[in-house]
């Protein structure tokens, strides 16, 4: 089976045929860089961290060029800086380490590319210039504007027309627009905030150009795959194309929309215990916090266990059920430690779910197979059985990007030596007292244990150990 993708703009799953086999292009709107990521924030580079991984197996990993932006210039960013007193430049910095060190506890793959606003503003200002020259925006008190109605395909990706864009979007008002859903290409700076020379003023740059020229300046057009959150549909992305489209002349095409992405992927909405994430309710739930507690991996089995394209609701019971699946499938990679694993390419299963539009779920019901049978193969004492399942999990969990760690070092944590030498005592003196029946003296080794932080985990081999978190 070929990879199928479901594209957003043709609102169907299709077999996705690179342009060019030898160079498969994707990018992924990435962080802008105030603040720390919200969990809500890790589900698009995680998803399509696994889609990138998918077709770097595909088509080898130096034919695939992945780009993953970097918004380093926004209110956002310069309201942070003012209320800091520190210069721009230290808030992006320290905001983007913590973005790749967190994604780096997700197991996310670092992007081929990381484009940033601020070393593309050449880039930026020829763009909108392109654009201007095609009639397709205009020049008005040191602003530069889109004017929508010169795209006529204006509105296909979201499925909205003008109208309803009007009545549903919350649009600036401006004396100098020549229509209300026109929106900015470039903008006077105000008084201490960056700017940058332009044939319109010294200013900066729209949010939607810095993408559409970023994407051209460090990929070329069309690229293959465009990706990101629901959230981005619109405005966003819709003002991608047109953006894209008409910096080349190609604002009437029947297709136009095909010279910027052949393909666009959006991951779903994420909610916590059931309600949209709000500062307002108070249930922001920052990546950089939930990582100091809870293992990188059970984070993205949580955000990867509801197909991407559906609603997604984060809470405790998720995260207890994804610690429970990984410990499953460490569990039989510790029990098959000592058989090395067959090199072989996941299951059919595996690929048959993974290249049906990414679905995870699926996935991973056949990893939990592949534990089985390795759990069976160990008990026949099949080692043969037990290389080639080990090797055929360890395949899949390199796509998924889970299944990374040591088993023994999962299921240990943190723990030294000297503990680790405690608990193996107290489990063996557990043994030796459920078999006299001194329920007395394994109650009190149950406590102990309880009291050293450890959870037990009771097998048909015997018992396992794990730190809590």
């Amino acid at each position: 089976m070929t990879l199928h993708i479901h594209d957003t703009l043709r609102r169907e799953k299709r077999e996705f045929t690179p342009r060019n086999p030898e160079r498969v292009t994707l990018y992924v709107c990435g962080p802008t860089v105030y603040d720390y990521a919200h969990i809500g924030n890790a589900r698009p580079p995680v998803v399509f961290d696994v889609l990138v991984r998918l077709l770097r197996r595909t088509y080898g990993a130096d034919k695939v060029i992945y780009a993953r932006n970097v918004t380093d210039v926004d209110d956002k960013i310069n309201q942070k800086a003012f209320k800091e007193g520190v210069p721009i430049g230290e808030v992006t910095a320290r905001y983007e380490a913590a973005y790749l060190s967190d994604m780096g506890l997700l197991n996310v793959s670092p992007p081929d590319v990381a484009p940033h606003v601020t070393d593309h503003m050449d880039a930026i200002v020829r763009q909108i210039g392109e654009i201007v020259d095609q009639g397709c925006a205009y020049a008005a008190e040191g602003h530069v504007l889109f004017d929508v109605s010169s795209y006529p395909s204006y509105g296909a990706l979201s499925g909205r027309n003008l109208d309803d864009m009007i009545a549903g979007a919350r649009v600036e008002v401006a004396p100098y627009k020549k229509n209300p859903h026109d929106f900015v290409l470039w903008k006077p700076s105000k008084e201490g905030e960056p700017s940058w020379p332009s044939p319109w003023g010294e200013g900066r740059p729209g949010w939607h150009i810095e993408c559409s020229a970023m994407i051209e300046q460090t990929l070329g057009l069309p690229i293959d795959i465009h990706g990101g959150g629901i959230d981005l549909v619109f405005p966003h992305h819709e003002n991608e194309i047109a953006q894209g489209v008409c910096a080349h002349g190609h604002a009437h095409g029947d297709h136009a929309h095909d010279e910027y992405s052949r393909y666009w992927m959006h991951n779903g909405f994420l909610t916590v215990d059931a309600e949209k994430m709000s500062k307002s309710i108070g249930n922001v739930l920052l990546l950089h916090d939930l990582v100091q507690t809870i293992p990188g991996e059970v984070v993205r089995w949580a955000l990867l266990s509801a197909h991407y394209r559906q609603p997604l609701d984060w809470n405790q019971g998720l995260l207890d059920q994804s610690r429970k699946n990984l410990d499953r499938l460490y569990g039989a990679l510790r029990r098959a430690a000592g058989v090395a694993a067959t090199e072989t390419d996941p299951p059919a299963e595996f690929l048959a779910s993974i290249q049906d539009d990414l679905n995870t779920p699926g996935a991973m019901a056949s990893m939990f197979a592949l534990s089985s049978e390795i759990e069976r193969a160990m008990t026949a004492g099949d080692e043969g059985a037990a290389a080639r399942a080990k090797g055929g999990l360890l395949a899949a969990g390199a796509i998924l990007g889970v299944l990374l760690a040591d088993p023994d070092a999962w299921f240990e944590g943190g723990a030294d030596d000297a503990l680790k030498a405690e608990v193996e005592g107290l489990l063996a003196e557990r043994v030796t007292a459920r078999a006299e029946k001194n329920w007395a003296e394994a109650d009190r080794i149950r406590d102990r244990l309880t009291a050293l932080n450890v959870v037990v985990m009771d097998g048909p081999t015997g018992a396992t150990w794990r730190l809590k978190e």
